[in-house]
């Protein structure tokens, strides 16, 4: 992202969101949205809603950590 924001000044959140959707990965370009939705603190998913979500992250071997792939939900 540094390289492709080459230095410029993210001053506030519609410069930001501008740059962000210029970027592209493998010629697709991100869905891009500002939310200012607030999330409670200390807020645990059950051990079963906890499963859903793992299963839907593809973790890279190399960077396990690091690299998660999440797929998406539809429907």
């Amino acid at each position: 992202m540094e390289q492709h924001w080459n230095g410029t000044q993210l001053k506030d959140a519609e410069t930001l969101l501008e740059w962000a959707k210029t970027m592209t990965w493998k010629g697709i370009n991100p869905m891009v949205e500002f939310s200012r939705k607030v999330y409670e603190k200390g807020v645990t998913l059950s051990k079963k809603a906890m499963e859903a979500v793992e299963a839907r992250l593809e973790r890279n071997a190399a960077l396990p950590k690091w690299d998660i792939l999440i797929r998406p939900v539809f429907g």
